[in-house]
């Protein structure tokens, strides 16, 4: 059995998750945290789905060896390519993984018109299907891929004129079309939110998936008894961040979309593993 003061590990391609490691440490703020962000292999979108999987599970592997309690795949194509995979690979260890929120969207729309927002793998994976086919019957499901827009982001351009130009794009052809809701189906977009939300106005709803997967770990975590409780007097929400590819970069955008300054590691894929890097730190 896991001890509550063990971390959850939080994971995905780049600096999307991080919207969701936002919504962990304010609704869990008794948790310490291992943020591992694989920048060598940003964007996995466009990558093959066995590619991911992987990638997913040697950062698992990873995240178990620094003792993660449970495991958020922060990342809505690894959890497309990758999370049935890892649950029965290691059975022991809970997962939260990102599911497109098309139930929450089909629930409430008034106009049957919804938009969706996300990669390729993600509308191409199974959990995707799984989902439109349980609960999208008498919704019209409008999607697009947003080519460029996690570069954009992973850049910290979140108001550049390129960045609304990719949106326009996606977005413009749905409202003609009479989208209400717009689902957002990769971790890294709700820190375009003011900017989605100011292409399509104040009555479409933009769906952020981030609160309902804090609130999953929770759930697991409260259920196996290894809910992490604020110890009187230290900080709350310790914070490991581990990158993949540049620290200098990671720290800036950290500060750009967190608001936090950070020392961050640095990790190297040596075949299919993951190791600490020697020089550890700032570059």
């Amino acid at each position: 059995m896991p001890d509550p003061s063990h971390p959850i590990g939080v994971f995905d391609s780049g600096v999307g998750g991080l919207s969701v490691l936002r919504a962990i440490q304010q609704q869990l703020p008794g948790e310490s945290l291992i943020y591992l962000a694989d920048q060598a292999h940003v964007p996995y979108g466009p990558r093959p789905l066995e590619e991911v999987r992987q990638f997913s599970e040697a950062i698992t592997r990873f995240l178990l060896a620094q003792k993660a309690k449970l495991v958020v795949v922060a990342c809505n194509t690894a959890s497309a390519a990758a999370l049935f995979h890892l649950r029965q690979t290691f059975p022991d260890t809970p997962f939260v993984g990102m599911e497109p929120a098309v139930k929450p969207a089909a629930e409430t729309t008034r106009s049957g018109v919804v938009g969706v927002l996300a990669t390729p793998a993600t509308f191409q994976g199974a959990l995707y299907a799984s989902v439109v086919e349980r609960f999208a019957h008498d919704v019209t499901l409008l999607q697009h891929t947003c080519p460029g827009l996690v570069a954009q982001i992973e850049a910290g351009r979140l108001d550049a004129p390129e960045t609304r130009l990719i949106l326009e794009e996606a977005l413009l052809p749905m409202l003609a079309r009479g989208i209400d809701t717009v689902v957002l189906g990769c971790t890294h977009y709700p820190f375009v939110i003011p900017l989605i939300q100011d292409i399509v106005g104040p009555e479409v709803r933009v769906i952020d998936p981030a609160p309902a997967v804090a609130r999953q770990a929770r759930r697991l975590l409260d259920t196996q008894g290894i809910l992490g409780v604020p110890a009187e007097g230290e900080p709350v929400s310790k914070t490991r961040f581990l990158t993949t590819g540049d620290t200098v970069k990671l720290m800036e955008v950290l500060q750009q979309l967190l608001g936090v300054e950070a020392e961050v590691e640095r990790l190297e894929w040596l075949g299919e593993c993951l190791y600490a890097d020697q020089h550890r730190g700032h570059g």
